[in-house]
């Protein structure tokens, strides 16, 4: 079985439709970010949007930047998704799209980060680095938005809140034996975080194995 991977042009041209049939709350979750950073983000400042896909986020984030004359960094390591986001955003000059390993690259100061969905992709390794080069470069006053997968919880409520997200996905119409397959791809690829690595966040969003926090800086 192969693994699961963003470099394809076919997951690229599905992942809108496929991410909201899995994640049922991707839109409620996707409006909440957007708001946070609303309440962070000052006028002629930066948010940095790490692991944007085909740019959901700098969409919904895009009317607040042009009112506030801000702009958007996003960090994008498939090629396939950055070629997507290129041709989406080249008359956008707010917006500024950059490719690689972020945990390679050299990170802009900004007021705002988002890893939405982001982490659980990265090695676990390179997590911890990660954030705290992300609290360091952080403006005073911002924040460090979190939304990830996560294992904090041991015994049957692990099984329960397992079994609540698939039960989500089938209301939604996935089929059983896509979300098994699914999950066998993932398996090495997507590695759920330990919430001790965002110790200093406060929880604003929890749904069967995923939760978000906003670090303050």
């Amino acid at each position: 079985m192969k693994s699961w991977t963003f470099n394809s042009d076919e997951i690229t041209t599905k992942f809108d439709s496929h991410v909201r049939e899995q994640l049922p709350w991707y839109d409620m979750v996707t409006e909440t970010v957007a708001f946070i950073t609303r309440n962070y983000l000052t006028p002629v400042n930066s948010v940095v949007d790490i692991g944007c896909s085909t740019g959901n986020m700098i969409d919904k984030l895009l009317p607040l930047v042009r009112d506030r004359d801000c702009d958007i960094v996003g960090f994008e390591n498939s090629p396939s998704m950055y070629a997507h986001l290129e041709e989406k955003y080249k008359y956008e000059q707010l917006v500024d799209i950059e490719h690689g390993d972020i945990t390679q690259e050299h990170i802009p100061s900004a007021q705002v980060y988002i890893l939405f969905l982001t982490l659980m992709f990265i090695p676990i390794e390179a997590r911890e680095g990660l954030l705290n080069k992300l609290r360091m470069r952080c403006r005073k006053g911002g924040a460090i938005i979190v939304v990830d997968k996560i294992n904090d919880h041991g015994g049957y409520f692990s099984t329960v809140l397992k079994r609540l997200t698939w039960h989500f996905k089938i209301l939604q119409g996935a089929k059983p034996e896509d979300i098994v397959k699914k999950e066998m791809e993932l398996c090495g690829v997507q590695i759920p975080i330990d919430v001790n690595l965002v110790h200093d966040g406060r929880m604003f969003f929890r749904m069967g194995d995923f939760a978000g926090w906003v670090i303050e800086c």
